[in-house]
């Protein structure tokens, strides 16, 4: 099945690429790969969730908003990639969780990223990750994700 389908099968749609919020591009092909820049869990133009996991956001909600932005970042990836189906396999995804004092929970927030990309795109959505604690994330959002895809 292709990662479209896939798509199609869990009931959801690419979302339009989220405009920047300062001074840079969603993402960029650097030959075979595509990269992008941090997405974060925009939904029609406001984040699903706002606070700190652990302290204002449970870590459930947390992996239900990087699921969003991971999302968010297939479609940028998607639009430079030449369409979903380009994209041949993820390589890498950080997400970036802003953490309460003492949350050590990054790991299972990022599987909400981590099990959306393999959901879509199969094997080819396995990937090496990095799960990083932070102070503070852009617009108050808890979570924010990048990716590296093949195309």
């Amino acid at each position: 099945m292709t990662a479209s389908a896939n798509l199609a099968g869990l009931g959801l749609e690419l979302p339009p690429v989220a405009v920047p919020v300062a001074a840079y591009v969603p993402a960029t092909r650097v030959g075979t790969q595509v990269w992008t820049s941090g997405q974060l869990p925009f939904v029609a133009g406001s984040l699903t969730v706002t606070g700190k996991v652990g302290a204002d956001v449970s870590p459930e909600d947390a992996a239900a908003a990087a699921r969003v932005a991971a999302l968010n970042a297939v479609a940028a990836a998607a639009q430079v990639a030449g369409g979903l189906d380009a994209i041949g396999r993820v390589l890498r995804v950080v997400v970036y969780v802003a953490s309460a004092p003492g949350f050590t929970g990054q790991p299972a927030v990022a599987n909400g990223a981590s099990l959306l990309l393999q959901e879509v795109f199969g094997d080819a959505g396995v990937h090496v990750r990095s799960a990083v604690g932070v102070a503070e994330l852009p617009l108050g959002s808890p979570v924010e994700v990048e990716l590296v895809v093949e195309a």
